[in-house]
């Protein structure tokens, strides 16, 4: 059930019950900046942000990001290009990886605080946005478990995640993957705010010191209770929308559309601002 909720400043509806919030704002008041504080609030509270047919070209979309923090320096302009396509985007091979329930930045030390993606063609076949709450999971476990999973560390790969776009890869092929070095993390980030989340996601290996099916298996069933449909918001895309996503606090996937599709959303990232801890 949809609730809606008005402030002085922010006009917004929440689109499920534990993740997901529309707000209605023009460009220019978005532009401005005076609702980047509420926004950001928002976003840790509710996970993802949606701003329904906003429309915003490249260039507004950047100055909006630039409002909510530092913008990351990748693409042209710094706008890059998620499409499957390789004449428009070179490593749209690896974009596979996105149909599997991930976080970004699991091989680095601080990952992205968010992504800003912007729906600019769309496919007649599959192509939403799922998004779950990795901090309404944790929330939800019982305390015990909680306790137990907080002394848990492990091990991300890129090649994990790669191998389940391409379970048989040659061995030039591996090569190239495990040019990313192994990274161990919590399975619990304890936050700077105090809130905890589930790190999880394609790039989880294994789980440090515990026997290795189980481990798989302690993965596979947290990584099923997280994606429960209670912590799920899909979004179904039409051209002009804009959803943001806490990185830190949501998993991602989209739903599998075919590569010549032409599919294009254009992305703009905020730089992280904590380390996994």
């Amino acid at each position: 059930m949809q609730t809606q909720a008005t402030t002085a400043a922010l006009r917004h509806r929440d689109l499920a019950p534990r993740i997901g919030t529309a707000i209605e704002s023009d460009v220019d008041t978005l532009l401005s900046g005076v609702l980047a504080t509420d926004i950001r609030a928002l976003l840790e509270q509710r996970g993802v942000v949606v701003f329904p047919g906003i429309g915003l070209t490249d260039e507004q979309q950047v100055a909006f990001t630039r409002t909510l923090g530092r913008i990351v320096d990748e693409g042209e302009g710094n706008i890059y290009k998620v499409t499957m396509d390789p004449l428009e985007n070179p490593a749209a091979e690896y974009l596979k990886g996105a149909f599997y329930w991930h976080i970004d930045g699991t091989m680095s030390d601080v990952p992205i605080l968010a992504s800003v993606l912007s729906a600019r063609r769309l496919s007649p076949i599959g192509g939403d946005t799922l998004f779950a709450n990795t901090y309404a999971a944790y929330d939800d476990l019982p305390s015990a478990e909680q306790e137990a999973l907080e002394q848990l560390r492990v091990v991300h790969m890129f090649e994990v995640a790669q191998r389940y776009v391409d379970p048989e890869p040659t061995s030039e092929t591996l090569r190239a993957w495990q040019r990313f070095e192994p990274k161990v993390l919590p399975l619990v980030w304890k936050h700077r705010s105090g809130r905890r989340s589930l790190v999880l996601g394609s790039t989880a290996s294994h789980v440090e010191g515990m026997d290795l099916r189980e481990g798989w298996a302690l993965l596979s069933r947290l990584r099923d209770h997280a994606t429960q449909d209670r912590f799920v918001y899909r979004h179904r895309w039409t051209v002009g929308d804009m959803v943001v996503w806490d990185n830190t606090g949501t998993m991602h996937k989209a739903e599998a559309y075919p590569a010549d599709s032409g599919r294009m959303m254009h992305r703009t990232k905020l730089e992280g601002e904590e380390p996994f801890a």
